[in-house]
């Protein structure tokens, strides 16, 4: 676990106490923006495809059993929740030989594994991207994020028989053109687990009804199902369980400047609740 821990694309927060069936992991928190990305966009617009704070919000989870796993690398410039293979192939300078199968999000908005634009700020850059380039996103910060999350839900099965992964992130408080829901209002909270397919039904429910009794407006599966993270570590046939939770920004943070507001510390109560709740289920699933 110690080497993990200093892997420049990614932190582990280990647990305290007695380990629980449950992984979080927050893969679009992160801020350390590499040497190499030279993209030619304004850094605070770039900034706004941050999930800022969500992996602080979740770090209590630590102290309840759970690892938490982040990213210290930004989805801007590699995202771990898309495929290897979506990639736009015309950004590089090159013949791309390994396989590809970009998704209409990719295609149409320029926001696949690697970004061709930032919604409607423009252009990322004004180059192709050497294949040595793409290579490198994917060696260095792409596969070990997914190692290291491969790895936690591996242990978690290994140890208890089950395994729950929940994949934090965060939403803008409205959509936009190019969004999947368009230029309207979102919920407070999206759960995401492929129309069913990545989670037993039963935890769907729980999250959801409980967010609903502390008063949220939820929805489930829309506009937001899950991707690459959940869809890749679920089979729940076999006790491997993954949910997507997306968070409202305006919950906790201003979304022009990335500060945290006073509902920051409400909201991190409230995912502690939560976070309890989801792990007394996967301790009952555990002894099933």
């Amino acid at each position: 676990m110690s080497p993990q821990r200093l892997n420049p694309a990614f932190r582990i927060i280990p647990p305290t106490g007695d380990p629980v069936p449950v992984v979080f992991d927050s893969p679009h928190s992160g801020s350390i923006y590499p040497k190499d990305f030279d993209h030619i966009l304004d850094p605070m617009v770039i900034r706004q495809a941050e999930d800022a704070h969500i992996e602080e919000l979740f770090a209590p989870v630590t102290t309840l059993g759970a690892p938490l796993l982040h990213a210290l690398f930004p989805r801007s410039y590699i995202d771990p929740n898309r495929s290897d293979t979506d990639l736009d192939v015309t950004m590089i300078d090159g013949d791309w030989d390994a396989p590809v199968n970009p998704s209409s999000k990719t295609l149409d908005r320029g926001a696949g594994l690697i970004w061709r634009r930032m919604r409607d700020e423009g252009e990322m850059y004004d180059r192709l991207l050497t294949i040595r380039q793409v290579r490198h996103r994917i060696e260095a910060y792409w596969r070990p994020y997914h190692d290291a999350l491969a790895a936690l839900i591996e242990q978690n099965h290994a140890r208890h028989g089950v395994s729950y992964h929940i994949d934090c992130h965060s939403m803008p408080a409205m959509g936009d053109a190019n969004s999947e829901d368009g230029p309207v209002p979102r919920p407070d909270f999206i759960i995401g687990d492929r129309d069913g397919t990545t989670c037993e039904p039963a935890l769907t429910a729980l999250i959801a009804d409980h967010l609903r009794s502390e008063g949220f407006h939820v929805t489930i599966n829309d506009p937001y199902k899950g991707v690459e993270l959940v869809r890749r570590y679920a089979a729940p046939t076999v006790g491997r369980h993954s949910i997507q939770l997306e968070i409202n920004r305006r919950l906790f943070m201003d979304e022009t400047t990335l500060v945290k507001t006073p509902g920051y510390l409400d909201m991190e109560a409230v995912l502690l609740r939560l976070s309890r709740i989801i792990i007394d289920h996967a301790n009952a699933a555990a002894l099933r």
